[in-house]
Parts: structure tokens; sequence; C-alpha cells
């Protein structure tokens, strides 16, 4: 395993962005990239257009077309140019050659293996820590990952996401305590267009712990998909880990599938969940308004009385 650290990751990326074509165009790019803001009650929505997104944002993530291509986070499947760095567990950290953020990392499993949330809790918590000053998350096979059958994670840049810089504040004034028991505190945001649950420990298996019990009772909810709909963020910051994880009912809005001057090309995942929507048209980008976000984010979050009865349910558990 490499040394990591900051410093080493951003000498990595300056590697890469010198001497892989493909990335060093896309991270120029990024200096094009227009992005525009929407005021909502105590907190605001990042919008960017991002035209190398296209490919992710518009990807065919069904059993045929999955089974029709080569994975690309494979080894044997990468291009050449494509260095990586050995981390722990079994995992690589590879450049991200469409990036959203300036720095924009992809961490995936050196085996093909199916994206899990449950079974890599650990490992998503340990690469917080050891990315620190990175946020690193996760989309769920039908919440955004364009690559679902290959276990990954993605990392960027803290302070990117609106939910970086609005947590706090934002736990302050309209978070609801759903569970403290002296090893973690967990939170619940209903006022935040996206429904929300926060868990905050000093410890790493007391995260895994209060998001293991959380995901039982959503896969309940969700018993027909092979894994429950949901996005995380996880952050390692000041000696405290803090995960955020946004329970999903449906993969893209309506919108994605209208036709016409109706549709906006946009298909959530854990950065959109974060506070930035990513649209790689120009005309979605120039006509979304307010209204279409609280539409778009009200279609793929649970419902208000489904989470509700979820936290509720939540509470029990932790309580036992």
């Amino acid at each position: 395993m490499q040394n990591i650290n900051k410093e080493n990751l951003q000498a990595f990326l300056g590697e890469q962005k010198e001497n892989w074509p493909l990335a060093k165009t896309n991270y120029k790019g990024l200096e094009k990239v227009e992005e525009k803001e929407f005021e909502f009650e105590g907190f605001k929505i990042k919008v960017q257009y991002n035209p190398q997104r296209i490919t992710s944002t518009a990807a065919k993530v069904d059993k045929e077309a999955i089974d029709k291509r080569p994975c690309f986070l494979c080894n044997e499947n990468r291009p050449a140019e494509q260095k990586k760095m050995e981390l722990e567990n079994n995992y690589s950290l590879l450049v991200n050659p469409f990036p959203i953020l300036k720095e924009h990392f992809t961490v995936t499993k050196n085996d093909h293996t199916d994206q899990n949330f449950v079974n890599h809790i650990a490992d998503l918590v340990s690469l917080s820590e050891t990315l620190e000053g990175y946020s690193v998350f996760y989309n769920g096979p039908k919440s955004g990952a364009s690559a679902p059958d290959h276990m990954h994670f993605q990392a960027g840049e803290n302070d990117f996401m609106p939910i970086d810089t609005e947590y706090f504040e934002r736990k302050k004034n309209y978070g609801k305590l759903v569970s403290w028991n002296g090893r973690f505190e967990v939170y619940r945001f209903n006022h935040y267009l996206r429904k929300m649950i926060s868990i905050e420990a000093d410890r790493a298996q007391d995260i895994m712990s209060a998001s293991k019990i959380f995901y039982r009772y959503l896969e309940k909810l969700q018993a027909d998909e092979k894994e429950p709909m949901l996005n995380a963020i996880c952050v390692y910051k000041n000696n405290k880990y803090r995960l955020h994880i946004f329970p999903r009912k449906k993969h893209r809005p309506s919108q994605f599938f209208a036709e016409g001057k109706e549709q906006l090309l946009i298909s959530p995942g854990a950065v959109d969940m974060g506070g930035v929507i990513i649209t790689p048209r120009k005309e979605d980008f120039d006509k979304i308004t307010k209204e279409d976000i609280v539409s778009i984010y009200k279609q793929v979050s649970l419902d208000d009385l489904v989470f509700d009865k979820l936290c509720h349910d939540f509470t029990k558990l932790v309580m036992i």
C-alpha cells in the first residue's frame, strides 16, 4: 500500500492530468463548467452544467446493457494511461476521467463484485479516514451508479457539496435527534427537499453499527430490490466520523424520461443528493427552475410517512 495523504493524492492527480490525454482534457474542461445556485429556506442547491458527465448521467444500467459491455472498472479493461494507487482492504484509487470536482477519484474494489453497501460499510468508513480532507461517497445500483456490477466508491474534496458546509447549521435549526446512546448520535432531516439520516460518532465501529441497523430496516421496506435504494456520503474530520444516508424510492425522476422541452436529463446520485445537481446538457442547465428541483428531489426521496415510520422503527431497534 502506498503512503496516502492529500499532498500525494494531488501529485498523483497532477501526474495523471499531465500524462493521460482524456484526464487532461476533461479536468481542463472544468474551467468552463458553469454553475448557478438556488436559495431555499436556510440552504442552497447548486446546479452544474458539465457536458463530460453525459456518459454517466445517461448510462444504461439494466442487466442486458451491463452484460453486453466490458466492465470499465476492472483492471484489464482500463486504459493503459489510467494508473492506480494501491489502498488497503483490496482497493485501488483511480483518477476519475469524467470529473465533477477539481479533485475527483474513484476507489474501486480490485475484485469484480456487485455494488453493495451493507457488506462494505466498514470499507467506506475506513476510507473516509484514509482520505481525510475528502468526502467519500457511494451510489447504489439504482441510485446513480453507472457501474452497478463493480463495487466502488468515489471521493472528492471537502466543502464542494453544500451538505459539507451547511450541515451543522442545518442540524442546529432543523435536525431532529432520533437516537443518542453515548456512542453515536443519529439525526433526521425532513425539511431539506430530500430525506436524510446523519450519524455521528468518534469510533468507526459505532458508525458501522448504527448504519447497519438503519440499513436493515430500509431493506424491509424494499424487499423486492437487490439492495434498498440509497446514497451515502462519509467524512472524517476533527477525529470524528459523519455519515449521511439518503434513502431513495426511485432511480430517476419523470423529467428524465419526458420528451421534447419537458425533458431534463438528470439522474441523481450522491453528489446531487449532497446538493449539486449535475446537468450534462446546456438546455437543461438554462431552463431548470426552483420548482423542477423540488419536484426531482420529491420524486426520488422517500415519502414523508414512510420516512417517519423508518425513523420511528429505527429508534426502537437502537434501544433494544
